[in-house]
């Protein structure tokens, strides 16, 4: 048995009528089991009926034992970077298409819930990855992966690896994904990425493309430091979990580790 949860904060975006009435679900639930409710101010916003359970992000993180983030998989990485990289558990209900972060399905919704409230659950910790670029670290973070690509179609960019400042090789390629076991499920998977369950420690990279016949995803220990040394002053594109791209030009060099924060996803 796991801690009781007895105040929970909701973060999310409502799509439709049917999830306006599970949201209902949900604070029905809540009521019933005597948890105090916070809810993210943007939610708040589109829905006045909520509005006496509004706080802010700051209240939300210092306040609350869960967040229930409310859509699909872009929602729970979004809410992962707001929320949970300051150490929030995190528990996905899926409204969205996709639900591999998001737990809960609306089927059995009020049981699944009640049960998490009680402490009937697992807690399964996931890494951050961090970039620096020439040496100095950047803001973004990523939940799943960090990307280097040319930005554009049919376009490749000239990079060498290396990994633990030993060198592994100089490839021609549209771009180069690292990602994390979190992020095999992700943009990796529709490049032909492995799938790595969880609970390997481990970071992997796969070339997009590459100009070779020898190119294979490589997998490394998740302590591993990652370099990407870009030639011919070329332009390129560096994002992390599909956003907060960054315009490249010249000869950079980009360095990918795994972050010191962590994510607290809570299992029914």
């Amino acid at each position: 048995m796991e801690k009781l949860l007895k105040i929970v904060g909701l973060s999310g975006a409502l799509r439709s009528p049917t999830d306006e009435g599970l949201l209902q679900v949900i604070l029905d639930t809540l009521k019933k089991n005597k948890t105090r409710v916070l809810c993210d101010e943007k939610l708040v916003k589109k829905n006045d009926y909520l509005k006496d359970y509004s706080a802010n992000h700051k209240e939300i993180i210092q306040q609350s034992d869960l967040l229930i983030s409310l859509g699909g998989d872009g929602t729970m990485l979004k809410n992962a970077k707001t929320f949970g990289i300051s150490g929030l558990p995190l528990l996905g209900i899926n409204l969205g298409t996709l639900g591999f972060l998001t737990d809960i399905q609306t089927e059995n919704l009020e049981n699944r819930l009640t049960e998490v409230l009680q402490g009937k659950y697992v807690l399964d910790q996931r890494s951050f990855l961090k970039a620096s670029l020439n040496s100095k670290e950047l803001e973004s973070t990523a939940l799943n992966e960090i990307v280097i690509h040319s930005g554009s179609v049919a376009k490749m960019i000239e990079f060498s690896l290396y990994i633990n400042d030993s060198y592994v090789y100089t490839q021609r390629a549209d771009g180069l994904i690292v990602f994390s076991p979190t992020g095999s499920t992700a943009y990796s998977l529709s490049g032909g990425g492995p799938i790595i369950h969880p609970e390997v420690d481990a970071l992997v990279l796969l070339p997009m493309l590459p100009q070779s016949l020898a190119a294979s995803p490589l997998l490394v220990k998740d302590k591993s430091k990652i370099l990407i040394n870009l030639l011919n002053k070329q332009k390129a594109h560096l994002s992390f979990d599909s956003h907060d791209s960054l315009i490249l030009t010249g000869n950079n060099q980009i360095t990918i580790s795994k972050a010191k924060a962590t994510l607290n996803l809570i299992h029914p």
